[in-house]
């Protein structure tokens, strides 16, 4: 498809993106303001060397909540539109802040790129592991900044995670478990179609997805169609953090667990129980994710003076253990820090952070790339990766929990067509991603 087709006529020739001077304001425009995009437009109006010029939502009813908080932070209100094109067309705009659904995160991050705009996309990197490499390409092809929404990589407390790890005190590691259990997930039941409740542009929330009536179950995660549910939504957080703390990219193979349990009969598509096992060869990292368990915690756990553990510590629900032959690293996600234990229990070295900080600290480097034009910390090759993990769990559940072996030259699943039939999905025109980007 040519690229123009591909664009709708919006930017009909890739487009360069205006130089920035370290003293010059970065102009944005928010993509998608619901819950996250209203917050993330909040983290970067706080800053002074930030604009935000449009807020753009294919649901109307979200401009007046979001346009207040950049009224509130910056004087002045935002232009809105319900066609983030529009944005694309206006040439002040530095920089897109990315808040779509899942289905559209590389569609729209694509566009920007070619229309000379920098991207700060929410997590997950892809909806498919196919399209997340097209976003690769974008970005170095088009030289732009792409960050992805994985914020611990901006704690501190990270940085010297990674350091502790690799220092020889620590050992070989071997072993890495990755908690997400929660029990925030409902029974999914599918009513009657409805018409479209009113301000909310139907067809382009679909975008790409394939075309069918509106209901609000759809709205939900727990659709293929849509996203990988909560594993890319939450899980792929903890992933991301253990992921790089131990400098690793592709396993060799990968195994999924599990199934729908808790949620059996109702009307999703994804499993409520999972235990994904990653084969490295010299290390084997496992992901323990439930939706049902609401005993467990989406806490911080803050690290505790003393030799043993804090008696709430089973209950924390999003955690990362590291085992190593010379200790063990108990990592929190959100803000918690770090306790490492030496081979007799006894306590090391630690750290912690806030959270919130974290999250600003990871807008900070967003806006400080643009100017420099580096590599931000959660570059769209390290958040293709790790969600490109998330995938390869789901397309061994959807392959009857079957050992998949990984070809990470070629991206793919060797010549197990079963399975490389999950790495992409068909597209609705005219929102197709084309294969040369």
């Amino acid at each position: 498809m040519h690229r123009r087709t591909f664009l709708g006529a919006t930017v009909g020739l890739a487009v360069a993106g205006r130089s920035i001077a370290a003293s010059d304001k970065v102009v944005v425009g928010v993509v998608g303001v619901g819950g996250r995009g209203t917050q993330l437009t909040d983290f970067f109006c706080r800053r002074p060397d930030v604009e935000v010029a449009w807020i753009c939502d294919v649901n109307s009813k979200r401009f007046e909540p979001a346009g207040k908080v950049v009224e509130q932070a910056k004087g002045t209100r935002p232009k809105t539109t319900g066609d983030f094109r529009r944005i694309l067309d206006d040439k002040s705009v530095d920089a897109i802040v990315n808040a779509t659904p899942e289905h559209w995160h590389v569609l729209s991050t694509i566009m920007a790129c070619q229309a000379g705009k920098d991207v700060y996309l929410e997590k997950a990197a892809s909806h498919n592991i196919w399209e997340g490499r097209k976003a690769v390409e974008a970005a170095r092809k088009y030289k732009r900044v792409v960050q992805i929404g994985m914020q611990t990589r901006s704690a501190p407390y990270a940085l010297s995670a990674l350091k502790a790890i690799r220092s020889e005190r620590f050992g070989k590691v071997h072993l890495v478990r990755v908690y997400n259990m929660l029990g925030e997930r409902r029974r999914l039941v599918i009513g009657p179609d409805e018409p479209p409740p009113e301000g909310l542009n139907w067809d382009m929330w679909l975008g790409p997805a394939p075309k069918r009536p509106y209901n609000p179950a759809y709205l939900r995660r727990l659709h293929w169609d849509i996203d990988g549910g909560s594993l890319t939504g939450d899980t792929l957080h903890q992933l991301d953090l253990a992921r790089w703390v131990v400098g690793k990219r592709y396993p060799q193979w990968v195994q999924h667990a599990g199934g729908k349990y808790a949620f059996a009969g109702d009307d999703s598509e994804q499993p409520d129980t999972r235990v994904i096992t990653y084969e490295y060869g010299d290390m084997t990292l496992t992901i323990e994710h439930t939706e049902w368990t609401p005993y467990m915690r989406k806490i911080s756990p803050q690290v505790r003076d003393g030799k043993e553990l804090p008696e709430w510590y089973p209950f924390i629900g999003t955690k990362v253990e590291i085992y190593g032959t010379d200790g063990m690293m108990l990592l929190g996600r959100v803000g918690g820090g770090w306790q490492i234990y030496g081979p007799k229990g006894e306590k090391g070295p630690w750290d912690k952070y806030p959270h919130t900080q974290m999250q600003l600290d990871h807008v900070g480097n967003f806006i400080r790339c643009i100017k420099t034009r580096e590599k931000p910390c959660a570059d769209i090759e390290e958040g293709h990766i790790s969600a490109a993990l998330c995938h390869m769990g789901s397309i061994s559940y959807r392959c009857g929990n079957r050992k998949l072996i990984f070809d990470a030259a070629s991206e793919t699943f060797g010549e197990d067509t079963a399975a490389n039939h999950y790495l992409r999905r068909t597209y609705r025109a005219p929102w197709v991603i084309p294969e040369e980007i």
